[in-house]
């Protein structure tokens, strides 16, 4: 491969990181001594993460899940490419169109009942504890994460083929080779004010493995 070679397939991956880097990362509003009393958790599937928040966050903004899933105590949501999430039965077809050409986006949105880690027992699940400047963020993060009909509804595929009471919603952005389900779980937990870097964050044990040592713990 030659220099021009080099150079266009730079600004190739350049281009398609301003285009389809959505949903983008946010901010929490500052705090003169955050009181974190609200944990989250991310649950590893092996190959991808899933981020599970509580119900009263989502249902306060998006109360037609609420609506849908009779009110749980948690969430668990994942973002993926819309073809390859939603398949039956993966081929290496789906998963370089996921890869290089992917069609869109979608949610996986899952009620928990239960405790995230009673619900994903034998599952590695990782806690930790956000104030409540950054858990609006995060739940704005959430929010924007869903694509939305001309009348500010969000736009529901389907029900979920993996387990539980799931659903999948229309979603933000495009998956590609630098924007994939762990990265998204990475920019969420970002906008909720953890240090983390997203753009590294391409598999399950990356993630899990930042979050064992940033855990905050509960201060309130």
């Amino acid at each position: 491969m030659n220099i021009q070679r080099i150079l266009q397939f730079f600004c190739l991956i350049g281009l398609l990181s301003c285009c389809s880097g959505q949903p983008q990362t946010l901010v929490p509003s500052s705090e003169v001594v955050p009181m974190r009393s609200q944990p989250v958790f991310v649950v590893n599937h092996g190959r991808h993460t899933g981020l599970i928040v509580p119900g009263a966050i989502m249902h306060e903004a998006l109360p037609e899940l609420a609506q849908r899933f009779n009110s749980p105590a948690y969430y668990e949501i994942g973002w993926g490419d819309r073809d390859f999430y939603q398949a039956q039965e993966v081929t290496s077809g789906l998963t370089l169109q996921a890869l290089f050409w992917s069609k869109g986006a979608v949610l996986h949105v899952v009620a928990l009942f239960e405790h995230p880690e009673q619900h994903f027992a034998g599952e590695p699940v990782v806690s930790t504890c956000l104030s409540r400047n950054e858990l609006i963020s995060l739940q704005s993060f959430l929010v924007s994460s869903f694509s939305r009909t001309a009348t500010d509804s969000i736009i529901a595929l389907g029900p979920g083929n993996y387990y539980g009471d799931s659903a999948f919603y229309r979603g933000e952005g495009h998956y590609y080779i630098l924007n994939t389900c762990n990265n998204w779980t990475a920019k969420a937990l970002k906008s909720s004010g953890v240090k983390i870097q997203p753009f590294f964050k391409f598999t399950a044990g990356s993630i899990m493995n930042f979050l064992e040592k940033h855990r905050r713990p509960c201060t309130g």
